[in-house]
């Protein structure tokens, strides 16, 4: 039985469940929401008509499409809730003690390059990547900095602005089954008080919005905003005249909530639902028990896995997030990089093991299976944490100066752009901005000056020319 609810003054649709397979080999319930924001989350806005998603070529243009594509992929891994950057990849064993902290340093593959010895693994495959220690921002909390991160701007003044990710999505177009921004979280990013406003398209179509999947410490992958009809197995998807005939009730009195034309966005839903390239880029059940281990069982290691195989099906823009939410010791919450209290103990106990393993993992298949060529990949938080140690034994935000790791799309690895104070206050060198972040992805997956004027995106902008 159909029935409509509101969330967040937002119309949705619930449509019944039927029994579907995990990656564990259990059944489980499963859902389709219809809302307005439906057409958002699949990429297809509500003119889905001009959405290509059955394997045709893009409508664009041949101008639209820059000749030095260099990531025909990105992967923005982001470390929301703001990791120390002198406990991880930017420690000053010379500070003074409040400074530098308990943790020892170790040696990297690239001479004179020192990370903590909480990250053992990337220091093994400090030649994988470039390492940048000179970012900078200007937000100091926490959805405002994401918005900062995300799209190289303040949320104020209005309009906010488009998430890199929407920016990619807008000027690849969609093409195939997948959708061009695909966002691993469950939901919207945001703290316990609200979201990141520059989660999404902000100016552009709200076509360019992500689409939300969400990976269990097992493996389970879920589409928060696309759900089956209750009854119909994947051999019934064929009969489009039963699948309208049931929506079409439900759905006419929502034409005023936006949604009429919900014939053209259900089409392009379907498709997606029954595309077999679709089905295997988000089973984890086609990977082998070894390599899901090399990643970790944990949240953001199997994610880690989706994202690699979201390259593989040549998902233009991927957000890799560590969690959806900043916190890192708040009940109800997923635990993020937020560490004012207890920085040393979940740095050591939890968040550094875990994103050392997956992201290990994840460079080496990365270049082992030849992606590395055409594939960016971009690791960053959204500020770091204050160089001296608090009255809690923990560090709190520190916007001026943090640190964002680069692979692959012809980056040079191995090397280290910019450099902090003896204390690892401020930069020393130039410092490098989220507007300045987002530039260079753009133009790395082949956004000239020219095709981000045309989406009136990125303005002011310029790329990092140290890294190029």
């Amino acid at each position: 039985m159909a029935s409509a609810n509101l969330s967040h003054g937002e119309s949705v649709i619930e449509l019944g469940t039927f029994r579907a397979r995990t990656c564990d080999g259990i059944s489980r319930r499963s859902f389709l929401q219809l809302a307005p924001s439906l057409p958002a989350a699949l990429g297809l806005g509500l003119h889905a008509s001009t959405a290509r998603v059955d394997g045709a070529p893009s409508d664009r243009s041949p101008s639209d499409r820059s000749p030095s594509v260099r990531a025909k992929s990105v992967v923005f891994v982001f470390l929301w809730g703001g990791p120390s950057h002198l406990d991880t990849f930017d420690p000053k064993p010379d500070a003074p003690a409040e400074y530098r902290g308990p943790l020892a340093t170790i040696g990297t593959r690239t001479p004179g390059v020192r990370f903590s010895e909480l990250v053992p693994g990337l220091a093994q495959r400090s030649d994988l990547f470039t390492l940048i220690r000179s970012n900078r921002q200007t937000a100091p909390g926490h959805p405002d900095g994401g918005t900062v991160a995300l799209t190289g701007y303040e949320e104020r003044p209005l309009p906010v602005k488009p998430n890199f990710g929407s920016i990619v999505a807008a000027h690849r177009g969609h093409c195939g089954g997948l959708p061009p921004f695909v966002s691993l979280a469950s939901g919207m990013l945001g703290d316990s008080t609200r979201i990141i406003e520059g989660y999404g398209a902000g100016t552009l179509p709200p076509s360019n919005d992500p689409f939300f999947v969400s990976c269990s410490d097992r493996g389970q992958v879920d589409l928060p905003s696309l759900r089956l009809l209750e009854g119909l197995s994947p051999d019934r998807l064929d009969d489009r005249k039963t699948l309208l005939s049931q929506l079409e009730t439900d759905l006419r009195g929502f034409d005023s909530a936006g949604v009429a034309g919900w014939n053209d966005t259900y089409q392009a839903a379907y498709r997606l639902l029954t595309s077999p390239e679709a089905r295997r880029a988000f089973d984890l059940t086609l990977e082998t028990q070894d390599t899901r281990d090399r990643y970790g069982r944990t949240t953001f290691g199997q994610s880690a896995l989706l994202a690699r195989r979201l390259v593989e099906a040549e998902v233009p823009y991927i957000q890799l997030n560590y969690s959806r939410h900043p916190e890192a010791i708040t009940s109800g919450f997923e635990f993020g990089w937020d560490t004012h209290i207890l920085n040393f103990e979940l740095l050591q106990d939890q968040h550094c093991p875990i994103f050392d393993r997956a992201f290990s993992a994840f460079l080496d298949d990365i270049y082992q299976r030849g992606l590395s060529d055409d594939t960016l990949v971009v690791a960053m938080g959204e500020f770091g944490r204050t160089p001296k140690i608090n009255q809690r034994a923990s560090r709190d935000h520190w916007p001026r100066c943090y640190f964002s790791i680069w692979a692959g799309a012809g980056i040079e690895p191995g090397r280290v752009i910019g450099a902090s104070d003896r204390l690892g206050e401020d930069p020393l060198s130039d410092p490098i901005s989220p507007l300045m972040v987002g530039t260079t992805i753009a133009e790395l997956a082949g956004m000239n000056a020219e095709a981000r004027a045309r989406l009136n995106v990125l303005e002011g902008g310029s790329v990092i020319d140290e890294l190029l």
